[in-house]
């Protein structure tokens, strides 16, 4: 098969490794090459994390800048930090939700006469339009509560991201990894906001 790179963004305990753990496990299923690179030092510190998800014909397991066929963020500002690993004409599944970090609520907290605002999704969205125009934004938390779970979101935004033309495994395959990767008891929840991240990027 011919490469596809995905690059997973996000915050430290949003699920991104298990979501990296599903993406890896599709592909061996299907016999595509994959290989899986991921940066998760930070995660007890609510830091950004990401994960390189490798399929096809690569020879390392990090993506280069301006390579990565898709990013798909799980928090609106990391969407941004990683825009430079997004091939011309890439796609962005990303979560509309923010979650600031405490390095910047600290100084806005504590300088509150000033009124200093935070970033709003509006402004990280307007600044990856600079770079492309395929970009999906979903209010994620919404959704996986509507499917039953709320740390379903990570399962959200694949069923968005699957939904686009040139993503490389189907809906059976991607069903059927969920089932092996996932606890027993949140399955059904976790393939409900498969089939809700589907229907919401095909609105």
């Amino acid at each position: 098969m011919k490469s596809y790179n995905i690059l997973l963004t996000g915050v430290g305990g949003q699920g991104l490794m298990l979501l990296s753990q599903i993406l890896g496990d599709a592909c061996t299923s299907k016999d595509y090459p994959v290989v899986v690179g991921a940066q998760h030092g930070l995660a007890q510190r609510s830091g950004s994390i990401s994960a390189h998800v490798r399929m096809g014909d690569v020879y390392s397991p990090l993506i280069p800048y301006g390579s990565a066929d898709m990013i798909i963020a799980m928090e609106g500002m990391e969407a941004l930090r990683y825009i430079e690993y997004l091939k011309e004409g890439g796609v962005i599944v990303m979560n509309s939700r923010i979650m600031h970090p405490p390095l910047e609520t600290a100084p806005i907290v504590k300088n509150r006469q000033e009124k200093k605002e935070y970033i709003t999704i509006d402004q990280i969205f307007q600044q990856l339009k600079k770079v492309t125009n395929k970009i999906i934004s979903l209010d994620a938390n919404l959704l996986a509560l509507e499917a039953g779970n709320p740390r379903t979101e990570n399962i959200v935004l694949l069923g968005a991201a699957s939904t686009q033309k040139d993503f490389p495994l189907d809906s059976e395959t991607l069903t059927n990894a969920i089932k092996r990767n996932v606890p027993e008891k949140t399955i059904e929840a976790n393939l409900k906001a498969l089939e809700i991240g589907r229907r919401q990027a095909e609105i």
